[in-house]
Formats: structure tokens, C-alpha cells, sequence
């Protein structure tokens, strides 16, 4: 009882200082699990627990509250029995919508608590109801659009009517709609002779999502050019645009680009969630050293902090995550994009425009003279942007930034080639960090353990005895493990890839730019020495770091192994 008095002491002042729920706060800290404080919850309301995650609903159940009713009350029914709805509700107490829902079904309600696990889980069926949706839309809208290239000239007037003609509007409605729920990073819309193929990104992977008739292709793209303020009789060229959608409660930003090929235009759209909650950096799966060495780091007033990968690695998040512990009001923080992909309050964010001439270098070199503490450079891409941003380090501004290498190790190398002379380098950078995102697994996994012919892949990629001092280190084995003791985790057989796997997670090295280090950039050392001397130093590889999550159950070997060849 002490225990939780001062447990809940604390919790209540970390709360209120991070501006936290309480019981948000109380999970952070494990102090309770999820679950353990959900069913505290329903002990507290006098209400039960329920657990949906793997309950299969009859769809005339589900569909007694409308789905639009569900997502933004955060309420589903999943049981009708004797003139009684049961439905499952994040907060119980919400009477006003019991209400609501009681007079729209004429059933009396009874009100379950549930967890955000389980109202995910049961609004996914909603989802394979949305593809039928969609399924029938296109085979009764269709009718009413014309093949554009049967008309003569295909005016601008001809494809701005195209564009705002009502099956035309519904089925690009639908297919956004349906890639917010899905929550897709971008959909690619690929014409090709005799079809139009749709695909969403989700957690990093492309899926097929659906096949458009070809008819309708010309309307789709002119739709979508109106939206993003576009020219409509443009077809040789690509062009870029961006306009905004609000889907179940929240505002979306989406980026276009259009680009000519062969069978007509393709377009790729990104979707940007603007009032995305930002993570901090034990969400996005930094292990308890690198956490360290980054809030290290992040304490300084000066230096140089680069985060390295290819496109999709999770680059922009972690630098906005980085941005918001840093985001306080005795700082001033500016940063230079391309282009801005989340707004955030009190942060001087300015998007570069190469057509007019506004580039990293000449914004950077701008924003020096607005007295920043912090700047964000969104990619160092050329050596002018390079000296800039090293020199902003070197006279008492805190610089972040990002860089295409493959490794922490390797972007040393890549700014000398940018012509840093070393001495600067050395004496501005603070840390180097190489990232990944691996997919993580659902409870459809099941375990196994590594057979001989597995060890020897294993052995290809990383150095076995080192992995397991590691796995003892953070106590995922017990002393004198042997590798081939240890559970490892994959998609249960016969369960689709796409079930398997939900939501991703970062594979992280982090280099900290110790006096050894530094002196050997100023040696001009190469990749392989950084590396080495790095490990030697404590730094664990991404390849160690995915292996360990792949040893507590958290991603698979296989997942590592993508994100990693990649």
C-alpha cells in the first residue's frame, strides 16, 4: 500500500507535468498494464470487462450502430439476445450516447467495458463490409461515366465536367475513406491496357486493394487534379499538388503526385494525419541504452544529431519526436523541409521551394539570422547545405537532420566526401543514429526455435556469442543460454501475411560521438573502423537490435531480415 500511495504520488506529478491522463501516465511507468488498468476501471464502474479481439460479430449485430457512431464514440455492439443490446464502450459512463443508441435500436442496452485493442479489432470488420461497399458502388455508378478518350479533344471543360460528375466523386470518396481505415501511408492508382489497379501501403508493404474498370480512369485522375488544384488538360508532364480530406474525425493532409506513363497517368498520394498524437521515443521502440545516449544528447545546447536510413524508415517521425521533447518555451525552434508533413504548435516550420529558388542553403541560410536554439534541416542532400548546417552546429545552435546511408558508421565517411573538413566534424557531431521499421507481430505468431540450418543463416548476419551477452544483458535469456534454446516467433501457418503483422516499430543503432570517435574522423577513418570501434564502445548494430525484438516475440527474424537487405 505504501508502494502504490508513492507510485501514485509520482505518477500524478509526472502527469501533470507532461500534461498526461493520469492513467495514461500510471502505464507509461508500469506501474499497471494495460489490461491490468482496464479491468481496475470496470471494477471501480461495477460494469464487466469484455475482451473482443478474437470475438467474430454477426454483421446484423455490428451494424446496429452505425460505423460512423462506433469510430467517434468509440463504442461497438457485438451481442442481441431477449430484446437486450450488449455493447462495448471505452467509457461506460458516456450516457448520452447509451441513450442515443437506445432509442435508435429500441433495445435496452447494456453497457460492457472494453479496451482500444478490442474497438480496433471489431471496427475491422467494418472494413471487410466497406470492400463489398466499394464492390457495389462500381458496378452501379459506372454506367453514368464516360471514357474520355472517346470524346473529341477531351477538352478541359470535357474532363472539369468529368471530374464533378457524381460517380466519379463517390467512388474517389470511397477509395479514401476506405484507405484512412486501412490505415494506409499512400495509395498508388497504376493504369495499365485494360484496368485500373488500386494499392495502399500499409505498415510499409504494398497490397493490391482493389481493380477499377478502365472506363473510369480519366475521371478518377481529373477528380483528383480538381482536388489538388491541378491542370486538368495537362498530361505530358508530372506535376505535384496537395489538398485536405476529413475522415472519421480527424483531418488528413494528402500530397499528390501525378506522373505520365505508358497506359495513361499514375498517381501516388501520401497521407499526412494532421493532428498525429506525437510518440515518445520508448513508442517507437528504443531500447533502454540508445534511449540514454539520445536524451544525452538531446540535453546539449550545441552540436550536430543526424538520423540516417532510406525513404520510409521513419526518419521524419523520430526527428518530430526529438522536436517535441525539445519544444518548450524558452526554446525557439525553426525548421526547413520538403516538404512540412506535421504541423506542430510553437515550431517555425518553412517548406523550401526549389521553383523560386528557395532551397535548404539559401532557407538555412535565412534562418540563422531569426535567433534559433534548435534547427531542423529535413535532409542534407548537397555540400552547401552540409557546411551550413555544420558550421549552425559549431556556433551554438543545436542542429537536427538526416542523411541517406545505410549505416550510423557510414555518414561520417559521406559528410567528409561533402567536403566537412574532419576537425569540424569531429568537433560538432553529438550522434549518429541508422534506423529501420520492422512490422510487428499479432497473436496470430506461434513459437519456434532455431534449427541447425537457421544457426548457420544466423551466424552470416551477426556475431552469436556477442548477441546473447546481449539478450543476458537485458534479461530476455538466462546465463549460459545456448541460441538454439531460445523461442523466436513467426506467422502462425496458413495466416495471411497481411493478419500477421499490424503496426511497425524502429530497429535502431545509435553511434555517440565519443573522444575515440573523434579521433578517428579526424584520422579520416573509414566506415569499417567507425563500426568497429562503435561496437567495441557498446553501440549494438540494427541487426542486433531487430534480433533482440525478434527474441522477445515483438517482430520476426524474417521481418528483420527484409528491412535489413532492403
Amino acid at each position: 500500500m505504501y508502494y502504490l500511495y508513492h507510485a501514485r504520488f509520482h505518477s500524478e506529478k509526472a502527469a501533470k507535468k507532461s500534461k498526461k491522463r493520469f492513467t495514461e501516465q500510471l502505464v507509461e511507468e508500469k506501474i499497471l498494464s494495460k489490461d491490468q488498468l482496464a479491468k481496475l476501471q470496470a471494477y471501480i464502474l461495477g460494469v464487466p470487462f469484455v475482451d473482443l479481439q478474437k470475438e467474430k460479430i454477426p454483421e446484423e449485430t455490428l451494424k446496429i450502430i452505425p460505423e460512423s457512431v462506433s469510430r467517434t464514440h468509440n463504442i461497438v455492439s457485438f451481442r442481441k439476445k431477449d430484446g437486450y443490446l450488449e455493447v462495448a464502450m471505452l467509457d461506460p459512463e458516456d450516457l448520452e450516447t447509451i441513450d442515443f443508441i437506445k432509442k435508435k435500436s429500441n433495445l435496452e442496452i447494456l453497457p460492457r467495458l472494453t479496451n482500444e485493442e478490442s474497438i480496433k479489432a471489431v471496427l475491422g470488420q467494418y472494413n471487410k463490409s466497406l470492400e463489398s461497399e466499394f464492390s457495389d458502388l462500381i458496378k452501379s455508378e459506372t454506367g453514368g461515366v464516360e471514357t474520355l478518350k472517346e470524346k473529341t479533344g477531351s477538352s478541359g471543360e470535357d474532363l472539369e465536367k468529368a471530374a464533378e460528375e457524381l460517380p466519379v466523386i463517390k467512388i474517389v470518396d470511397t477509395l479514401l475513406k476506405h484507405a484512412v481505415i486501412e490505415k494506409s501511408s499512400d495509395i498508388h492508382i497504376e493504369p495499365t491496357e485494360k484496368e485500373v489497379v488500386v494499392r495502399y501501403r500499409v505498415d510499409g508493404i504494398l497490397h493490391d486493394a482493389m481493380v477499377l474498370p478502365k472506363q473510369i480512369a480519366s475521371g478518377i485522375v481529373a477528380r483528383i487534379k480538381v482536388l489538388s488544384n491541378l491542370k486538368l488538360d495537362e498530361h505530358r508532364l508530372p506535376q505535384d499538388g496537395r489538398f485536405k480530406i476529413q475522415s472519421e474525425g480527424s483531418k488528413i493532409s494528402i500530397r499528390v503526385s501525378i506522373l505520365p506513363v505508358f497506359f495513361g497517368e499514375k498517381i501516388v498520394m501520401r497521407l499526412l494525419p494532421e493532428q498525429t498524437k506525437v510518440a515518445t521515443l520508448g513508442d517507437l521502440g528504443f531500447r533502454p541504452e540508445a534511449l540514454k545516449k539520445i536524451q544525452t544528447a538531446l540535453k546539449k545546447p550545441l552540436g550536430m544529431n543526424l538520423i540516417t536510413g532510406p525513404t520510409g524508415s521513419g526518419k521524419t517521425t523520430t526527428l518530430y519526436t526529438m522536436m517535441d521533447i525539445l519544444n518548450t518555451p524558452n526554446v525557439n525552434i525553426s525548421t526547413v523541409e520538403d516538404p512540412v508533413e506535421y504541423q506542430m504548435p510553437r515550431i517555425n516550420q518553412t517548406q523550401i521551394d526549389a521553383k523560386i529558388g528557395l532551397t535548404f542553403a539559401n532557407a538555412l541560410r535565412s534562418l540563422l539570422r531569426q535567433d534559433p536554439n534548435v534547427i531542423m534541416v529535413g535532409e542534407i542532400r548537397d555540400n552547401e547545405t552540409a557546411s551550413l548546417a555544420t558550421n549552425a552546429a559549431l556556433t551554438g545552435h543545436l542542429v537536427l537532420s538526416t542523411l541517406h546511408t545505410n549505416t550510423a558508421a557510414g555518414a561520417i565517411p559521406r559528410l567528409l566526401d561533402m567536403k566537412i573538413e574532419p576537425f569540424l566534424l569531429a568537433s560538432t557531431l553529438n550522434f549518429v543514429m541508422a534506423q529501420r521499421l520492422v512490422r510487428r507481430l499479432t497473436s496470430e505468431k506461434e513459437k519456434y526455435f532455431l534449427a541447425k540450418q537457421d544457426i548457420e543463416s544466423l551466424e552470416k548476419y551477426l556475431d552469436v556469442p556477442r548477441f546473447l551477452e546481449i539478450l543476458e544483458k537485458e534479461k530476455v535469456i538466462k546465463a549460459g543460454a545456448k541460441i538454439g534454446e531460445i523461442p523466436f516467433y513467426r506467422p502462425k501457418e496458413g495466416v495471411d501475411k497481411k493478419s500477421a503483422y499490424k503496426g511497425r516499430l524502429g530497429i535502431y543503432e545509435v553511434l555517440e560521438v565519443t573522444e575515440s570517435i573523434r579521433k578517428l574522423i579526424h584520422d579520416n577513418a573509414t566506415t569499417e573502423q567507425i563500426q568497429k570501434k562503435a561496437m567495441e564502445e557498446g553501440m549494438d548494430t540494427m541487426m542486433e537490435d531487430g534480433m533482440v525484438k525478434a527474441a522477445q516475440g515483438i517482430t520476426s527474424i524474417e521481418e528483420v531480415y527484409r528491412v535489413i537487405s532492403e
